[in-house]
């Protein structure tokens, strides 16, 4: 309370001097002044390109490209006149020089005298661009320099889509003349196709007549050639009959005898099979005896359950009664003290209380044993059913077992009548070898006899065949030059379709003059420059308004005297505060009102701009108050790394490498970052998390403040009037 009176009284001696009062309601307005003019002047300033003066001089002559007139100097001054980008002046040479010397111009744009005729060299051996002079005023305007240099390079990509234009036009009158060139050379074609056609038809009567005079020696050879063959085919069959005689028959004695084995293997599986099913009989017999004890011992179990439930019940019914009687006579002993103190009355209630607690123990242990005796009966339920499975299964083995056994006894049967048989395959078979031998001599006489008859007529046939083959190749080659001219004509026709369809328009010559356009598509879009700068001047002003106040508003002294060091502290920080509020609140109506700021968040947006405010303030009052002027000199330098630290216009990655490392330690990099995210993206996280650390930096220096304050107790100088402070 002591505190508040302070500043209470601190506030009513500056409102009682116009000196003092005044300059701090000045300084009220400083951050409205900054953000406010300076946001006004960099507002939208590409608005008004069109008053920015710029010369354009035409001087190119015009040229002829392919019979036609390219007057690419004028189409562009055509495409200018429709752009307002700039406040075009289209005027000679001499009045643009004079015009720049006399700084009335920020640029010239000069098209020279062969700017056309470079323009169509483009289909030369050594092509030369075409160039536009662009002779900017730096000197008068650095920075509307640099913007004619963008606007240079766009009029450059219009220029060339115009002479592509041009070159396009050519193009497609050549496609016409191409469609007209293989319209002749089809009809070329079709007539070379005609000739064709009659040699192909001469060429098939001349292989006619040579097929006549080579049918009589083909059809003699014809006639040999089978008799040869068969000749030494039957020669050649003898020997593999003789071959393969002899092999049946060393085949069929191998597989007699290992007949006999499998005969012998047989009958003895045959008699495994029986004992097999005797086996599986008895397994049966003993699994129908497990299942009917299982089921007898499941029944058992069943009446032991019911039995054990009634137990548990009379077991229930004892211990409730065993407690009555114990708490009876606990009663009666209380009622009759004389009952008492009788020794026989006494053994009985600790007989009663014993009995109780022995049944209820009795009753637990039967509960118990219930339960047990349930799972019990569950599990032997299981296993009854179990058991049927296995009786079920065992039966199927023994039905599987049967069959089986009378298989292998079929088995055997055939196994002995199929060797009897191999038996008289196997003494055909050696009688079969001996008349194989016989066969092959006499084939191999008839074969050499043949022989020398089918050298002679193979002699005559291959001759008569090769004069044939002739004619034959030369029909296919005729055929052949037939087929090529006539595809040589359609294919020529057809490609004379298809250049014609090819027609020039002007939609046509534009997409090939310029095929790509560009489609923006903004993130966040900020619709001016003022919007995008509105960060970082917002940030400048505060930043600068908390260091003026410090110039009007004493941060040590007190107006009482006897004030101590807290009470002049907690005086300092609400008058700091309350002019933090003041400023930002004019700060924030004026660009949201008055300026027509659009922000993604309102509300964030005042607080995000009073926290801002509070932490430069205490920052700047921290560092005047342990420091004087000096703390000033400091604040002036902290501005400066600021401005070119924080990323406020030009991106981080753009400042020199030393300037990099100062970015996480100056406050207005997340200033900027906040009003960034709470003007443009609407990303509320990332504007509360630059709130906690601006104000979390608040805190600190507030701290800082304190420290100073208590350190000095004792210092209750007088406060120092607004005048002083700035005549100091």
């Amino acid at each position: 309370m002591r505190s508040m009176s302070v500043f209470f009284k601190d506030m009513v001696a500056s409102f009682k001097k116009p000196k003092v009062i005044i300059p701090i309601l000045v300084v009220m307005f400083i951050p409205v002044l900054y953000s406010g003019m300076f946001l006004k002047a960099f507002w939208d300033p590409y608005g008004k390109m069109d008053e920015v003066p710029v010369a354009v001089v035409n001087e190119d002559r015009g040229a002829e490209y392919e019979g036609k007139s390219l007057q690419a100097g004028n189409d562009l001054v055509d495409e200018l006149k429709k752009n307002d980008g700039f406040g075009w002046r289209f005027i000679s040479r001499a009045e643009a020089d004079e015009g720049m010397k006399n700084n009335d111009f920020y640029m010239t744009i000069v098209i020279p005298e062969d700017f056309s005729e470079k323009a169509t060299t483009l289909m030369d051996d050594h092509p030369q661009p075409a160039q536009i002079i662009y002779e900017p005023n730096e000197a008068f305007n650095f920075l509307a320099a640099q913007i004619g240099g963008t606007a240079v390079k766009e009029i450059k990509s219009k220029v060339s889509a115009k002479v592509t234009e041009a070159y396009t036009e050519v193009l497609f009158d050549q496609v016409e003349k191409i469609s007209d060139g293989f319209n002749t050379a089809g009809e070329g074609a079709t007539e070379i196709n005609d000739g064709a056609t009659k040699l192909d038809e001469g060429a098939q009567k001349l292989k006619e007549n040579l097929a006549k005079m080579v049918d009589g020696s083909s059809k003699l050879k014809d006639g040999i050639n089978p008799l040869t063959e068969g000749v030494g085919a039957l020669n050649k069959g003898a020997n593999d009959l003789k071959t393969g005689a002899s092999t049946l028959a060393s085949g069929l004695d191998q597989l007699a005898a290992a007949n006999k084995q499998l005969v012998d293997g047989a009958a003895a599986a045959n008699e495994g099979g029986t004992q097999l099913h005797a086996g599986l009989g008895a397994s049966l017999e003993g699994a129908s005896q497990l299942n009917q004890g299982l089921k007898q011992s499941e029944q058992g179990s069943a009446s032991l359950v019911a039995g054990l439930e009634a137990s548990a019940q009379g077991s229930a019914k004892v211990t409730e009664g065993a407690k009555a009687v114990a708490q009876g006579l606990e009663q009666l002993t209380q009622a009759s003290p004389e009952l008492a103190q009788n020794p026989a009355v006494k053994q009985l209630l600790a007989a009663s209380q014993a009995v109780a607690t022995g049944s209820e123990q009795v009753s637990q242990g039967q509960q118990q044993l219930l339960k047990g005796s349930k799972d019990l009966h569950g599990a032997q339920q299981q296993l009854v059913q179990g058991s049927e499975q296995l009786v079920q299964g065992q039966q199927q083995l023994v039905k599987g077992a049967e069959q089986l056994t009378t298989g292998q006894g079929q088995l055997v049967g055939g196994l002995k009548q199929f060797g009897v048989k191999l038996n008289e395959a196997a003494a055909g078979g050696k009688q079969l070898a001996t008349g194989a031998g016989a066969l092959s001599e006499g084939a191999k006489q008839l074969q050499g006899g043949m022989g020398q008859l089918s050298s002679g007529v193979a002699t005559l046939a291959d001759g008569s065949k090769q004069l044939d083959e002739g004619a034959g190749e030369l029909k296919d080659g005729t055929s052949k030059l037939t087929e090529g001219t006539g595809e040589l004509a359609s294919k020529l026709t057809e490609a004379a379709d298809e250049t014609s369809s090819v027609k020039k328009t002007d939609e046509l010559v534009s997409m090939y003059a310029q095929p790509v356009d560009i489609e923006e598509q903004k993130l966040n879009e900020v619709p001016n420059y003022g919007t995008g700068f509105s960060p970082y001047f917002l940030s400048l002003g505060l930043f600068v308004g908390a260091l003026i106040s410090t110039l009007v508003v004493p941060l040590r002294g007190s107006s009482v005297e006897e004030a101590s060091g807290w009470n002049r502290f907690v005086s300092r920080a609400l008058s700091f505060t309350g002019m933090s509020l003041f400023q930002s609140l004019f700060a924030v109506l004026l660009v949201l009102y008055g300026l027509k700021l659009e922000v993604a968040n309102v509300p964030m947006f005042y607080l995000f701009t009073f926290v801002t405010s509070l932490c430069f303030m205490f920052i700047i009052q921290a560092l005047v108050t342990w420091l004087d002027n000096p703390g000033r000199f400091l604040a002036i330098l902290l501005l400066i790394f600021q401005l070119t630290t924080s990323a406020g216009t030009f991106p981080l990655e753009l400042l020199p490498d030393w300037m990099k490392p100062f970015n996480p330690f100056m406050p207005m990099t997340y200033s900027v970052k906040g009003y960034k995210a709470i003007v443009s993206s609407g990303d509320m996280s990332v504007a509360w998390h630059e709130t906690l650390i601006l104000a979390i930096v608040a805190i600190v220096f507030l701290a800082i403040t304190l420290m100073y304050f208590v350190a000095h107790k004792e210092d209750t100088a007088p406060e120092v009037s607004a005048e002083a402070s700035l005549q100091a």
